[in-house]
C-alpha cells in the first residue's frame, strides 16, 4: 500500500481511534529496535504467515533510514529451495534473547510450540510485541499490544498497514500541524521513492 492510499486510509479512519494507535505502537516498535540494534523478528501462526507486514517494513527501512525495521520472517512451514530470507523456521524465536524484538501477529491464538518458544524468547530478554485479536494467552507473553476485536471497523490487515506505514516515521509535529503535515510528508517520500532505485523484493 503507497504513502497515498495510507494517507486516504487514515483519512477514512478519522474520528476512530485506529490511526492514532497504529503510530503509538509503530513507535513503541520503532523504540525496541531501533535504539538496540538487535534485530526485529516477525512471526505469524500456523494458518496465517505475515509477509505482506515483512515487505512493507523492508520497504519502511530502506526508505526511513532505519535498517533495524527491516525484520526476519519465521515461518512455521520452511521448504527446501527457498530463498535465504524465507528460510527461518521457529527455532528462532526461541533463540531469541536481550536486544531482540519479536512481533507476533496472531488473529488467532497460536498453538501450543509457538507459544513455548515465545515465552522462552522473553524469559531470555527478548522484548515481545503482539498484532493480535484479544486472545488472552498472546495478550500475556506480549510486553506491548495492539488488539483488533471482531467488532472493530477495520480488520487486522488494515491495521498492520497503518503500523508499517507509520514505522518509518519521525516524531509527530505538535498537534494542529500533524494531518497535513503528515500527508506532506508522505506525498515528499512517495516522490522520492519513484526517482529512487528499488531496494531488494520479497
Amino acid at each position: 500500500m503507497d504513502a497515498v492510499r495510507v494517507a486516504l486510509l487514515r483519512e477514512v479512519l478519522a474520528g476512530t481511534e485506529w490511526p492514532a494507535a497504529a503510530r503509538g505502537f509503530a513507535g513503541t516498535l520503532r523504540s525496541s529496535v531501533v535504539p538496540h540494534g538487535g534485530g526485529l523478528l516477525l512471526v505469524g501462526t500456523a494458518e496465517y504467515e505475515p509477509w505482506h507486514l515483512a515487505a512493507h517494513l523492508v520497504d519502511e527501512a530502506a526508505w526511513s533510514g532505519k535498517p533495524e525495521l527491516a525484520p526476519t520472517l519465521v515461518r512455521h512451514r520452511v521448504r527446501s529451495g527457498d530463498p535465504a530470507h524465507l528460510s527461518v523456521g521457529l527455532g528462532r524465536v526461541a533463540a531469541a534473547g536481550r536486544g531482540e524484538t519479536l512481533l507476533v501477529v496472531a488473529p488467532r491464538r497460536p498453538d501450543t510450540a509457538l507459544l513455548e518458544r515465545v515465552h522462552q524468547a522473553r524469559r531470555a530478554g527478548a522484548t515481545v510485541l503482539s498484532l493480535d485479536a484479544g486472545d488472552p494467552e498472546v495478550l500475556g507473553l506480549a510486553h506491548e499490544t495492539l488488539t483488533v476485536p471482531g467488532t472493530a471497523e477495520v480488520d487486522l490487515d488494515t491495521v498492520q498497514h497503518l503500523v508499517s506505514a507509520a514505522a518509518g516515521e519521525n516524531v509527530p509535529p505538535p498537534p494542529g500541524s500533524r494531518g497535513r503535515r503528515r500527508f506532506r510528508d508522505r506525498l515528499h517520500r512517495l516522490a522520492d521513492r519513484l526517482t529512487a532505485p528499488p531496494p531488494a523484493r520479497w
